[in-house]
């Protein structure tokens, strides 16, 4: 059994999967899990907007996928915990020192175009180490950028353009994507996509191109005829309950 199939069961109820809830009740405030994604935010030579997205996709994608989350792994028991619940993300900005103490907890560093994210071992929330706690969390964003046309061998990530999101919380909502997306393929789509160390690319589309690409209210037939899958917020931070902030295509 895969450590994503509880993404397969609730996101694609089309699959068959078993599921034992597919609404999942609200964890007490002591219990609720989540994934720290730190964001590498240099003051003086800040990263692209883009190419950090990207890393933060892949990074939280790594971390669910590495041989120590996998049964019997360090970090299988956290990661399936909180893969079974709600996959809530925090992420946070650190630079200098601070970025440096993040690299001494568990997770998966990726580095895009000189941009870097680091995903760690998701836990309680309350259980958050003091070095990582102390990084902020508001204001982390950067300008948008142009990024060249996205590769046509890579699963392309694509932000909702009607809606306005932080770079913080674009990238929790591209892991999610990543992780959602990975959770569909099949073994060997999924181990193709391991050699290439998962990366993948975020673009924003036209609002034309996201109509055409969106779901609706068919998304079986949108993962089997396009291989896409949609992303909607439960709406805690940002964006309203229920808005599809990604569109994540395997191609």
């Amino acid at each position: 059994m895969s450590i994503l199939e509880p993404l397969a069961a609730r996101y694609a109820y089309w699959l068959g999967l078993p599921a034992e809830e597919t609404a999942l009740p609200e964890a007490a405030p002591e219990e609720v899990q989540a994934m720290p994604v730190i964001l590498h935010l240099d003051k003086a030579t800040p990263p692209g907007r883009t190419p950090l997205l990207e890393a933060a996709a892949t990074a939280a994608l790594a971390v669910c996928l590495d041989e120590r989350a996998q049964p019997g792994g360090e970090w299988h028991e956290p990661v399936h915990d909180w893969v079974s619940g709600h996959i809530r993300k925090v992420a946070r900005r650190a630079r200098g020192a601070h970025w440096q103490a993040a690299q001494g907890f568990p997770g998966v560093t990726v580095t895009v175009d000189g941009a870097q994210a680091r995903a760690l071992v998701p836990g309680r929330v309350v259980d958050v180490p003091k070095e990582i706690a102390r990084l902020q969390i508001q204001g982390s964003d950067l300008p948008p950028d142009e990024p060249p046309a996205a590769p046509d061998d890579l699963p392309l990530l694509l932000l909702n353009p009607e809606v306005s999101m932080t770079v913080g919380k674009a990238a929790a909502q591209v892991g999610h994507a990543t992780m959602i997306l990975a959770a569909l393929l099949h073994a060997d789509e999924l181990a193709a996509w391991g050699e290439r160390g998962y990366a993948c690319a975020v673009r924003t589309p036209t609002v034309a191109q996201w109509k055409q690409l969106h779901p609706g209210d068919d998304p079986e037939g949108a993962w089997r005829v396009r291989r896409v899958v949609a992303v909607r917020d439960a709406g805690f931070t940002e964006v309203d309950p229920g808005t599809v902030t990604v569109l994540a295509q395997y191609r």
